[in-house]
């Protein structure tokens, strides 16, 4: 299946829980939590080290707000880039949050289930 085909609404009851589960885990500094979505080769990119280090260093990364207000999509290949405005509890100002979801088959081989293929925020 390749997720563009879905619907706008479709993505978005995945997209908002996983965006909304990002950012709990990262304002908790859950490294495990923030990355059971990802995909395979994002886990593989997403090295506990660094991002222990960017929990602890960034205001941005520890202080989102649970509030987020969807901006829109875009459709390229086989992934889904959904758009994010974003706020933070204690800096001023508005960020981008970037979530890109695709179709990955569980463990190589078992059915496919949509999964994190990036997810930035500047």
């Amino acid at each position: 299946m390749n997720i563009i085909d879905m619907t706008d609404e479709e993505i978005l009851a995945v997209a908002n829980p996983f965006w909304d589960d990002l950012v709990k885990y990262s304002n908790n500094k859950n490294y495990g939590g923030f990355t059971r979505n990802f995909s395979s080769a994002m886990k593989l990119a997403a090295n506990e080290v660094e991002i222990g280090k960017q929990f602890a260093k960034s205001e941005l990364t520890k202080n989102l707000s649970k509030e987020r207000e969807y901006l829109g999509m875009i459709r390229r290949g086989e992934h889904v880039t959904v758009l994010y405005k974003q706020t933070n509890d204690k800096l001023e100002g508005e960020w981008l949050g970037r979530l890109v979801l695709g179709f990955e088959k569980e463990n190589g081989t078992g059915p496919e289930k949509i999964k994190i293929f990036g997810a930035t925020i500047f």
